[in-house]
């Protein structure tokens, strides 16, 4: 059995349907549109990967997607019904989750309780002493069983993105929607880190991942959508972005030749 199919997380995709669909997308903040028609959509088992330069809209997306901010106009639906504007705890209920670029545990919980306090916002389903399970093996997964009687204060910043994702888990998403989980890790952390999320997409988990590091994106990602300035300018792997003239210019600026 798999370590993702014992994590409770066997989300096999019986359909080619996309499992999130945004479309027209703008959030405005005064006059500044950090979002201006982007759209795009991902599919179960899939890993998109979401990229572009500083302030180009990635996790204001995110954060639309996930409940912390209104869409000021256009639509996200999550197979097939709307839920923009509804709160991040309903939508962690209906299978929607996110790490964080800046971890926010518990500081004064332990690895334990942190999952635990997450677990009873996910979907419903099994008895008490299966959700313990669950927990045990999925701090497991992700080398955190050693520390789960640690404070969240006392591990280092690499632990604590392990335990964001490991809160995210534990409400069992068919969405995850990541934020720059390389950030800060060192190559083997990050090698260690892209195999899990491969992992949770083979079991069928959409995953939307923001990141910097191309590497780590070249590892993770099926496909990638680029945004400039809240728009979405390119949707393919990431072979392609590399040759493409307007990505080239939205990340390089402006060719010097005619």
């Amino acid at each position: 059995m798999s370590s993702e199919t014992q994590l409770g997380l066997d989300h096999s995709p019986s359909t080619l349907q996309p499992l999130l669909t945004v479309t027209g997308l703008v959030k405005k903040f005064g006059s500044f549109h950090a979002l201006d028609g982007a759209g795009f959509n991902v599919k179960p088992g899939e890993v998109l990967g979401l990229i572009g330069p500083n302030g180009s809209g990635k996790t204001t997306c995110i954060n639309v997607i996930t409940g912390l901010y209104r869409p000021d106009q256009g639509t996200v639906l999550y197979q097939g019904k709307p839920i923009g504007g509804l709160p991040s705890h309903r939508l962690a209920r209906l299978g929607i989750n996110r790490t964080f670029q800046v971890p926010k545990p518990f500081m004064s919980l332990t690895v334990r309780e942190n999952v635990e306090v997450a677990q009873s916002y996910g979907q419903a389903g099994g008895s008490a002493d299966d959700g313990l399970k669950d927990i045990k093996i999925l701090l497991e997964h992700l080398e955190l069983d050693r520390d789960m009687n640690r404070l969240a204060a006392e591990l280092t910043s690499a632990q604590q993105k392990m335990l964001d994702l490991a809160r995210a888990l534990a409400t069992r998403p068919k969405l995850l929607c990541v934020d720059e989980l390389g950030a800060g890790l060192n190559p083997s952390e990050l090698s260690r880190v892209a195999e899990r999320l491969r992992g949770l997409a083979k079991s069928g988990i959409a995953l939307l991942v923001v990141e910097h590091l191309m590497d780590f994106v070249d590892q993770v990602t099926d496909r990638l959508v680029v945004l400039s300035a809240g728009k979405d300018i390119f949707s393919g792997p990431l072979a392609l972005a590399a040759r493409d003239p307007q990505v080239i210019e939205v990340f390089l600026g402006a060719s010097d030749e005619h």
